[in-house]
């Protein structure tokens, strides 16, 4: 049986780097798998499964590298590297697409952008949609139109026996219903997306508002009474640091960065007119309460917390907490955060609308995440835990977490609802009983 033509087994001069290039992360872990494939087509896919297969060895699968905790690098077995299967067939009069995983999602959304047509791609360069789609993908417009698992038509993917299989809602629909919301636990290998496509928005704005640290016990107890209250086409992100270079404040400061998506001019002003009713608002560093943007404009001022060649650690929580039980964890994880470009994250998510069916199955109103960034190996001690200890400290008012930002070899937490667990192990020992494909760390 031959290997693809791009492999590395540990020995081999080019291994190092070929394991390295699948993490975005500065801190690539101590993690060696014994061979590393390049895929560059499906047939690869195929191959490298039924090598694996054949030997009884264990596959992680690596799309854009973008996991903070690198979950697709384990000991021994296999690591199938699929970036290089980014290929894109968008049908515009159908409203479809056809991706590889490999494809950036930034990438994807400035194809569609000059098509005049949408999808809610990740908010991060560099994020590929294997990943992003599979753990559920909380991208532009998202609140509006949902997950962005809930615009996958179907996919292409190889099952665990080295079979290639179309899934969708009417064909195998229990493995498609696990792609959408098992993330990096998924048991068969995706080589293509099937999505559905939206007209872009008429309107695309922002609005920005910079705070003070020193007022953080009346901000969050303000965005925690209205997040019922934020008109859906509005993303209420509210990151908090040390510093906001982008602006020339060099002191602690609260950052409400609030994209929307509307029809006029006019439906977008008044969807961020809230942000308006702050009581705080007078003492605001910087306001500017509606601004025309466009997708290179927000990518650029998200990127500017992830720059890139440092090192990264992340955490979260799903809450529905009341701010008076969030504020004394929050104001510790505030008081005990590292430098910029470290950040605390709130987004106002819910309450949400039905959802598919689909593993998909856990959310909350209220989404709080940490992410560590530091970019000398020194300091590894000093900010390492940072993010895993503040949303420690909270667990106790988690509903669960999302796993886009997942943390679950240092912190295991619930990402889906009970019966979507139950499920999934039982769609997982029809599909790879013998656990061809590694499940989530920190759960066998």
């Amino acid at each position: 049986m031959d290997l693809p033509h791009r492999h590395f087994f540990r020995d081999d001069p080019g291994y190092e780097q070929a394991r390295s290039r699948t993490v975005w992360n500065a801190r690539t872990p101590e993690r060696y798998p014994d061979l590393v494939i390049q895929a560059a087509d499906a047939d690869d896919v195929v191959a490298t499964v039924q090598y694996a297969t054949a030997r009884d060895l264990k596959i992680g699968i690596r799309s854009g590298g973008h996991s903070w905790a690198g979950n697709h690098i384990r000991d021994g077995g296999v690591l199938l590297d699929v970036h290089d299967l980014n290929r894109c067939e968008v049908d515009v009069e159908a409203g479809t697409a056809v991706v590889g995983p490999g494809m950036g999602g930034s990438v994807l959304a400035g194809l569609l952008w000059e098509q005049g047509l949408f999808f809610p791609a990740g908010h991060c360069k560099g994020v590929c949609i294997g990943g992003y789609l599979l753990q559920g993908g909380y991208g532009w417009n998202s609140r509006v139109l949902g997950p962005a698992c809930e615009s996958v038509l179907g996919l292409d993917v190889v099952t665990a026996d080295g079979e290639q299989l179309h899934i969708d809602a009417d064909n195998h629909a229990d493995l498609y219903w696990a792609a959408r919301g098992s993330g990096p636990g998924f048991f068969a290998a995706v080589t293509a997306f099937h999505l559905k496509l939206y007209r872009r928005p008429q309107i695309c704005g922002s609005s920005l508002y910079v705070y003070p640290m020193e007022i953080a016990d009346e901000i969050y107890p303000w965005a925690r009474s209205i997040s019922a209250e934020v008109d859906r086409k509005v993303e209420l992100q509210i990151a908090a640091s040390r510093s906001v270079p982008g602006m020339g404040l060099q002191t602690p400061g609260i950052v409400f960065a609030s994209p929307v998506f509307a029809d006029t001019e006019q439906d977008a002003i008044n969807a961020l007119a809230l942000l308006e009713t702050c009581p705080v608002r007078d003492k605001a560093i910087a306001a500017v309460p509606y601004a025309p943007a466009d997708l290179e404009t927000w990518y650029a001022g998200i990127m500017s917390n992830y720059p890139d060649g440092h090192r990264y650690t992340a955490d979260n929580i799903w809450t529905s907490a009341s701010a008076d039980e969030l504020m004394p964890g929050i104001t510790k994880t505030l008081e005990s955060m590292p430098p910029h470009p470290s950040h605390f994250l709130w987004l106002n998510w819910g309450p949400s609308p039905q959802r598919q069916d689909m593993a998909y199955s856990l959310e909350d109103e209220i989404y709080l995440a940490c992410y560590g960034v530091w970019d000398d190996p020194a300091d590894d001690e000093i900010y390492g835990d940072w993010a895993r200890s503040s949303m420690a400290a909270m667990e106790h008012l988690q509903s669960g977490i999302q796993l886009a930002d997942e943390n679950l070899g240092r912190r295991p937490a619930p990402f889906a609802s009970a019966e979507a667990m139950a499920k999934l192990d039982r769609v997982r020992a029809a599909y790879d009983p013998n656990g061809r494909f590694h499940s989530w760390m920190g759960r066998v």
